[in-house]
């Protein structure tokens, strides 16, 4: 009997869970010689507060600050090429 388990951050619909199981389903019933009453498929929905990367959790990435500074001009390469009589910068 083929378990499969997925462990996804909370934020889906009940119809993206539900298609999930069924797509999910479908390939192991294509992949396994197997019954199809026979498989299992569990979603674990966890809290953003409950799953945590680098020691940061998806809550707090999700509430960090976005407005991270980019490349400054001098950090960033300038070139001038002459196509055909123009210049492009």
């Amino acid at each position: 009997m083929p378990q499969v388990t997925i462990t996804i951050a909370q934020g889906r619909t009940p119809q993206q869970i539900r298609t999930l199981l069924h797509e999910v389903h479908a390939a192991v019933l294509r992949s396994v010689d197997t019954r199809p009453e026979h498989i299992r498929v569990t979603v674990h929905e966890v809290p953003h507060t409950h799953w945590a990367t680098g020691d940061v959790t998806i809550a707090e990435m999700r509430s960090a600050p976005t407005d991270r500074p980019g490349p400054t001009a001098e950090a960033t390469p300038h070139r001038t090429i002459a196509i055909a009589d123009k210049e492009l910068t």
